[in-house]
């Protein structure tokens, strides 16, 4: 019986149309408040198998549980519902709001669910300073460097205190230093809240940092 507060596939299978493209995962699982790091070559399906994951695309086959909710059963406006409740995304190309500032990026989850109240405003102060952008915040996310964008993206995702994270390469803008700074962050978060995080990296030197590393090497699909 699958935890039913952590994440769960089941012979997940994916194939882009007229690519040779093979993507299998006969088991993932991870435990409430767990961090998973996904490793592996370029062109591997890391990226891929996050949006699988988030219901950002459909799979050819198989079972995504999130906490109790399947994935893959759900229509379009549903995996959108579920995400804006209960996901953080960071995308790899930010997928910022140029024109807003870094505050209003930071607090867009809070904005699309209407509770964008003190308490979410300190809290999205709070993850500014820790991610050293504080005094970015009354900026538009247009004037940063990419590595000030990339920790905005971060904050983001973290703001709403989702029960499921997924970073896909949220240090490739970043220094060593700051990039520690991210994953230390993003995981401390996690095990504090009981939250799952899921983070794709290339990073060899982050992953003894992680509770579980899966390689996508192992998942070419049969």
């Amino acid at each position: 019986m699958p935890d039913l507060n952590g994440l769960h596939v089941s012979d997940l299978r994916f194939a882009y149309p007229g690519d040779a493209f093979r993507l299998h995962v006969p088991l993932l699982e991870l435990a409430e408040g767990k961090a998973l790091a996904l490793a592996g070559p370029s062109g591997a399906g890391k990226s891929t198998l996050v949006r699988l994951l988030t219901g950002l695309l459909p799979p050819t086959a198989g079972q995504v549980r999130l906490g109790s909710a399947q994935i893959d059963t759900l229509n379009h406006e549903q995996r959108r519902a579920f995400r804006l409740q209960n996901i953080g995304l960071v995308f790899q190309d930010f997928a910022l709001l140029d024109y807003l500032t870094v505050a209003e990026n930071i607090l867009l989850p809070h904005q699309f669910r209407g509770d964008a109240g003190t308490p979410a405003c300190t809290k999205a102060h709070d993850l500014a300073t820790r991610l050293q952008i504080a005094q970015y915040l009354g900026k538009r996310v247009a004037q940063l460097s990419q590595g000030e964008r990339q920790r905005v993206a971060v904050a983001r995702a973290l703001v709403h205190e989702p029960r499921f994270i997924f970073a896909d390469e949220p240090t490739a803008s970043l220094d060593p230093s700051r990039g520690r700074i991210v994953v230390d962050l993003m995981i401390e978060d996690a095990r504090a809240r009981g939250a799952c995080l899921v983070m794709v990296t290339h990073d060899p030197n982050l992953l003894p940092l992680f509770d579980q590393t899966v390689r996508m090497e192992d998942f070419a699909a049969a």
